[in-house]
């Protein structure tokens, strides 16, 4: 393994493309649904064409709050956010039947970098079970010592690829794709917010924990 070299230049073009490729899908599909409005006078087509669009908006808005919270300044320098706040975000990404959402924990300020980790540790989560399943996050301590446990349960559950390494900062070759670099990006929160990351698997469950460092 080598530790990943990545200028900041590098980092913010990496991340606006995972954040484009989040978004791009939800808003083709507006583009489409507004092709069959224009083209399509067939009553049932225009039904089925609204409510694309309208499933479609509110997934690209659900994603850009969540990205907006996870990735974005999210206020200015030692700034806390209300930890409703990024549970209302996270409800976001789970509009549709695949994957179940469960959030357990009070509702404090907490430091903007430890909300930002739990809202890319939930990223992570989801990636641990493709087929769908159910994710589960439990906040427990308080805004000074506050810990987070995050259980992905599903159908050939996994921990995700190189995940524990580009948390870590490192890879194979000293390089991250737009592939790892949401993953890699936690990592460098994590250190940011004095926290460390550690992955567990038992059957079908994968465990992510964020404790105090």
């Amino acid at each position: 393994m080598a530790t990943i070299s990545l200028d900041s230049l590098d980092l913010a073009a990496l991340l606006c493309s995972r954040v484009c490729h989040d978004v791009i899908s939800p808003v083709g599909a507006i583009v489409n649904g507004l092709e069959v409005l224009e083209d399509d006078n067939d009553a049932s087509m225009r039904d089925f064409a609204l409510d694309l669009i309208g499933k479609s908006a509110r997934q690209a808005s659900a994603r850009l709050q969540f990205a907006r919270l996870a990735f974005g300044a999210a206020g200015s320098a030692g700034a806390s956010i209300d930890l409703g706040d990024a549970e209302q975000v996270a409800r976001g990404l789970f509009q549709d039947d695949k994957i179940s959402f469960a959030w357990s924990g009070p509702r404090l300020l907490v430091p903007k970098n430890r909300v930002k980790l739990l809202l890319n540790l939930i990223m992570i989560a989801i990636t641990a079970i493709p087929r769908g399943g159910q994710i589960s996050v439990t906040v427990s301590g308080d805004a000074e010592a506050c810990e987070f446990a995050i259980i992905s349960k599903g159908l050939n559950a996994r921990i995700p690829a190189h995940s524990e390494a580009l948390l870590a900062g490192d890879s194979e070759s000293g390089t991250v794709d737009a592939h790892g670099i949401q993953i890699y990006y936690a990592g460098m929160v994590a250190r940011a917010a004095g926290m460390t990351v550690a992955f567990s698997i038992e059957g079908d469950e994968v465990t992510i924990r964020a404790t105090a460092a």
